[in-house]
């Protein structure tokens, strides 16, 4: 039993990390600005 209400709040806290991920692409506040000549990954 305790298994699976543990099981039960990872899921709930991974369900609640990708629903913020996706409103946030949404509304445009991804990590990548579209910009690549500003983009500290490429140098």
């Amino acid at each position: 039993m305790g298994t699976l209400v543990v099981g039960a709040i990872l899921l709930l806290i991974v369900v609640l990390i990708v629903r913020n991920i996706v409103k946030d692409k949404k509304s445009g506040k991804s990590s990548c600005g579209g910009d690549c000549s500003h983009c500290r990954g490429c140098h």
